[in-house]
C-alpha cells in the first residue's frame, strides 16, 4: 500500500499534463443518469454490520453484482450506445472484453437494435462467453489476453466498417460509470471514503469525478491485483510488469486509459496493490459472511479494506462491489479452499498398523471431538511404509484452527501419529 504522490510539474515525461481537465463532468455524469433511468438497475448501498464489525469500520456495499449482467458496466455500455450516430448503430459496433463489457454492450446493443461483434481471448469463462452470445452479438474468440484480442477487434473494425467502442476509455462510458458515485452519496451522505477497483480506470474516474464535485474532502481509494498494476505503474512512470492469471480477471488489465490516467493522479489519494490470497480470501469472506457474490475484481475493494482497516478504523466507507460474474467452478474451490485457510477442512495424516479395527478406532477418535470425516483414504502400496503399517488421510471438517489441535491431540494421546497436511495458510475470516 502506497499513497500517491501528486507530481509537482504540470507535464511529466509522457507529455501528460496534470492539468488537463476532466474527460466528462458533473453535469454529463448527471444527463447520463436521467438517460439511464428505467434501462438499468438503481442498484442498492447496503450496510453491512458483520463486515464492519470485522474491520472496526463502517462498511457500505454498492452492489453493481445486481446489474442485468451482472457488472457495472451496464452503465456505460448503454449511455456510448445512446450516444452513437444512426448511421453508425445501423452499421453495427464491435468490442473487446474479457466477459463483462462484452455483456453489457451485447445486451443493450440487442435492446436499442444494434448489430455487435464481441472479441473475446481463447481463455475467457464458459460462462461469460456463452452469455454473451445469448444477447445475441456474435462472439469471435482470439488471443491469449485481452490486448491481443485488441488488436484483432482492430482489424475486424478496419475490415468491416465497424465502429469501436472502448471498455473505458470514452468520455460516454466515463460519464455512464460516474452515476455510481451520484447514487452512493444519495444513498449514504455521509460517507468519508469510496473504495473502487481500477482496471483501465473507467469506474474509478467515474466515480471519483462525481464524488469529488459533491464532496471533495471525500477520500478516493483505488485497488489493483499486483499482477496487473497498470495504472500504479504508469502513474508512477515505473516499466510495466503486467502478465499472469489473476482471479481478478476483470481488472486484468495491461493498458490503462489515458483519459482516466489524469483523473485517478488528480482525485485517487491511496492506490492498494493486493495479492491472489488476499482477492480470494475476500471473494470467499464476501459470499459466507455477507452473501454477496462477489467476481475477483468485485472482491477487491474488501480486500483493500481488509489491509487498510487501521487507517479506516471508524470512517464510513463505501465498497464498489463491481461485479458477480464469477464460474461457478472457481467460487466452488475458492469457498473450498476458504474453509481450509481458515482451519475449518483439514487433511490429517495418521501412522497405524494394519490390524482389524485400527480404522474403526481413529474414525471413533476423531468422531468423540466432534469433528466430521468428510474423505478417508487407506494407503497400503504407495507409500513408502513397512509392510505390517498403513496410513489414513482423512479430510475433516472443523470447527477452527483449535479444533484441528485438539483433533490431533486426541489422536496422539490415542497412540496415534498424527499430523496436517494442509498447505494453505491461516489467513482467512478468523483473522480479519
Amino acid at each position: 500500500m502506497t499513497a500517491l504522490a501528486h507530481p509537482a510539474a504540470a507535464t511529466d515525461t509522457d507529455g501528460h499534463d496534470d492539468r488537463a481537465p476532466d474527460p466528462v463532468t458533473l453535469a454529463d455524469i448527471r444527463t447520463a443518469a436521467d438517460q439511464l433511468q428505467g434501462h438499468v438497475v438503481r442498484t442498492p448501498l447496503i450496510y453491512a454490520p458483520r463486515l464492519s464489525d470485522m474491520l472496526g469500520c463502517e462498511i457500505h456495499l454498492k452492489l453493481e453484482n445486481q446489474q442485468f449482467t451482472g457488472s457495472f458496466k451496464d452503465r456505460g455500455s448503454y449511455v456510448k450506445l445512446l450516444s452513437l450516430p444512426e448511421s453508425v448503430k445501423a452499421t453495427g459496433v464491435i468490442a473487446m472484453s474479457a466477459g463483462n463489457h462484452a455483456q453489457g454492450i451485447a445486451y443493450h446493443a440487442q435492446r436499442l437494435g444494434i448489430p455487435a461483434t464481441i472479441v473475446m481471448p481463447e481463455n475467457a469463462p464458459f460462462s461469460k462467453v456463452e452469455r454473451t452470445r445469448s444477447f445475441g452479438a456474435r462472439v469471435v474468440q482470439s488471443g491469449e489476453t485481452i490486448d491481443e484480442s485488441f488488436q484483432v477487434a482492430r482489424d475486424l473494425m478496419d475490415k468491416e466498417g465497424l465502429t469501436f467502442v472502448h471498455p473505458y476509455d470514452d468520455p460516454s462510458t466515463i460519464a455512464g460509470q460516474g452515476t455510481i458515485g451520484l447514487e452512493m452519496l444519495a444513498d449514504q451522505p455521509d460517507l468519508d471514503t469510496i473504495v473502487v477497483p481500477i482496471g483501465g480506470g473507467g469506474v474509478m474516474a467515474g466515480t471519483a469525478i462525481a464524488a469529488k464535485a459533491l464532496k471533495p474532502d471525500i477520500q478516493m481509494i483505488g485497488c489493483e491485483s499486483d499482477l496487473f498494476p497498470s495504472m500504479y505503474q504508469a502513474i508512477r512512470g515505473q516499466q510495466p510488469s503486467s502478465g499472469g492469471s489473476s482471479l481478478a480477471d476483470g481488472i486484468a488489465v495491461k493498458s490503462p486509459g489515458k483519459l482516466t490516467r489524469p483523473v485517478i493522479e488528480r482525485y485517487v489519494s491511496e492506490h492498494v496493490l493486493l495479492t491472489e490470497d488476499e482477492i480470494e480470501t475476500a471473494v470467499a469472506v464476501l459470499s459466507e459472511y455477507q452473501k454477496v457474490v462477489a467476481e475477483g475484481a468485485g472482491a477487491t475493494p474488501f480486500a483493500a479494506a481488509s489491509r487498510l482497516r487501521a487507517q479506516l478504523a471508524g470512517r464510513k466507507v463505501g465498497l464498489v462491489i463491481c461485479g458477480g460474474n464469477i464460474d461457478a467452478r472457481v467460487l466452488a474451490s475458492v469457498l473450498m479452499r476458504g474453509l481450509v485457510r481458515d482451519g475449518r477442512l483439514v487433511r490429517l495424516r495418521v501412522d497405524i498398523n494394519d490390524a482389524p479395527g485400527i480404522l474403526a478406532k481413529v474414525s471413533g477418535l476423531i468422531g468423540q471431538t466432534g469433528a466430521n470425516i468428510v474423505e478417508v483414504y487407506h494407503q497400503r502400496l504407495f507409500h513408502d511404509v513397512p509392510v505390517r503399517r498403513a496410513e489414513i488421510d482423512c479430510v475433516v471438517e472443523t470447527r477452527n484452527s483449535e479444533h484441528v489441535r485438539e483433533i490431533v491431540e486426541a489422536l496422539q494421546s490415542g497412540g496415534f501419529h498424527a499430523r496436517t497436511l494442509s498447505t494453505l495458510s491461516a489467513d482467512g475470516p478468523s483473522q480479519l
